[in-house]
């Protein structure tokens, strides 16, 4: 069955930080077939929302906008003052989604990617209660801007919170607000999903955003990942949204290191974004 969805790919997976030069890349990307960019935020500062847009518009372009949640933009931190520096990025993302006419930004915005610990069951639980109190904030600013987030899952390596669809389903649950809905990343669903259509489908009209590449991060339809059972989730729930490529590069030795990509996972990435593409085409709109 063919589905209504469209494609995107991260400019991670040639570089970073996102900066206002980075719009080379989108004639790039659109001849690639491509419909959407997505441009992970990492220091905004760095971009001019202005000169992205009219770039976005000369390709052809849709943006997918992400964030960037370091050990400062923890938002389950003790301290409050770490809270408020998550807070304010967050809210100069908002406005970037505004100007670029993002109508969500994505990401695990719960905590810090990398906060992986084992802790007290009575840690956990006001570490989750932070959680929910701050997401909900985040939620209450984004309705301010006329947006939504979408929450995303991390394998267990990169955090101790949110590892599973059930998982941002049952903060969701807690937030109680509508404004937020979800990210669901195969990569990180590979590792700790049993399986993907069922947790797809848990998710249904919350599933906002969905980004892929294969279970050790290389090229879709490379590897082990389990895409007949992906493909009959996103069938059940209707998805109409937009199916993203995320990757990395080596070359980018700081993300390199964030992300534990150690060697070069194509001959190139631009022969990744152009086989990922492909493959993805006719998985999904055959």
């Amino acid at each position: 069955m063919s589905m209504n969805v469209k494609f995107a790919v991260s400019t991670w997976l040639w570089t970073s930080p996102f900066t206002t030069d980075t719009v080379a890349l989108f004639p790039k990307i659109k001849s690639m077939g491509y419909d959407a960019v997505e441009i992970p935020v990492e220091y905004p500062e760095l971009i001019d929302g202005d000169t992205v847009k009219k770039a976005l518009a000369a390709n052809g372009l849709q943006a997918i906008v992400c964030g960037a949640f370091g050990p400062t933009r923890d938002l389950t931190n003790e301290d409050p003052s770490v809270h408020k520096v998550c807070f304010d990025y967050i809210s100069q993302c908002f406005a970037l989604c505004n100007v670029l006419d993002a109508n969500f930004l994505a990401g695990p915005m719960y905590s810090a990617v990398g906060k992986a610990r084992m802790v007290s069951a009575e840690q956990r639980k006001v570490e989750w209660e932070r959680a929910v109190i701050n997401i909900r904030k985040v939620c209450e600013m984004a309705q301010q801007h006329g947006l939504m987030i979408a929450l995303e899952p991390l394998n267990r390596f990169e955090s101790d919170l949110i590892n599973t669809a059930e998982d941002v389903m049952r903060l969701i649950h807690d937030v109680n607000h509508d404004a937020a809905r979800v990210l669901l990343d195969g990569f990180h669903m590979a590792i700790e999903e049993r399986d993907l259509e069922t947790a797809i489908v848990s998710v249904g009209d919350r599933l906002m955003h969905v980004q892929v590449s294969e279970n050790y991060r290389g090229t879709p339809g490379t590897g082990q990942t389990a895409w007949p059972s992906l493909k009959a989730g996103l069938e059940k729930v209707n998805y109409n949204g937009v199916v993203s490529i995320e990757s990395f590069t080596p070359e980018i030795k700081e993300l390199a290191g964030a992300v534990c990509i150690w060697k070069n996972l194509a001959a190139s990435q631009d022969g990744f974004a152009s086989e990922g593409i492909t493959f993805l085409k006719k998985l999904l709109n055959a």
